[in-house]
């Protein structure tokens, strides 16, 4: 769980420099941060296609996947219903509202459910270096909202990640190379898809696209 300490490091160090040194913390210094993580995110996501297309098992299977979950998500209003609420909190200014603002921002994304799998299964913690390397920048902004106590949503990060990690661990013989290989596929069209909406190229929707994922492991049951 090398990575999930990592990424709860980096928010709570964030939110530290965010309330400490909101002065610094100017628009401009934040916009262009995230400007480079989004960046980083995308080149990341084309690099998981790259690298797991050859491997595919089912070629056609990741554009059914994306078809059918961001189908699912837009009928669920899942990006709307996440927007509504952490704009409802960012009204309001108090920290415990901040904090569940964080913690949505922090654990709903494909990097952060996908990069627990990949450490518990493979030793892999790329994905959530770059979780935390995102959450940082965003922790800091967070940070210069609500102050320092925005640190606490680093321990609600680790329980959901910690959580998904020994999920995995247990599920060990469930989970196949084949069924990683094509979740890879279609995560790392999400995470390029996230990337570009950080950059603000492109404002996807990505969390409508999120029920994408679990489309390659029903397919995989299905399969035996």
């Amino acid at each position: 769980m090398i990575g999930t300490f990592v990424n709860v490091g980096t928010i709570v160090a964030g939110s530290l420099i965010g309330g400490l040194f909101r002065k610094v913390m100017n628009e401009e210094l934040t916009n262009s941060l995230m400007n480079v993580m989004g960046l980083a995110a995308f080149g990341l996501g084309i690099n998981a296609v790259v690298q797991n297309m050859p491997k595919s098992s089912y070629p056609v299977l990741f554009i059914v996947s994306l078809a059918a979950g961001c189908l699912i998500g837009t009928l669920l209003k899942l990006d709307e219903r996440v927007e509504r609420l952490t704009k409802r909190k960012d009204d309001s200014g108090s920290l415990g509202q901040g904090i569940v603002t964080g913690c949505l921002i922090f654990c709903i994304g494909t990097l952060s459910i996908l990069g627990p799998v990949q450490s518990a299964l493979y030793g892999d913690h790329t994905y959530l270096f770059t979780n935390a390397s995102l959450d940082f920048v965003t922790s800091m902004v967070l940070g210069t909202t609500y102050g320092v106590g925005m640190a606490l949503a680093g321990g609600i990060l680790f329980l959901w990640q910690g959580s998904i990690y020994l999920l995995t661990v247990l599920l060990g013989s469930f989970i196949t190379d084949v069924m990683m290989t094509e979740i890879s596929i279609v995560g790392g069209f999400l995470i390029a898809m996230s990337g570009l909406s950080i950059m603000k190229v492109k404002n996807f929707h990505t969390l409508n696209c999120l029920p994408a994922l679990f489309i390659p492991v029903i397919w995989c049951i299905i399969r035996g």
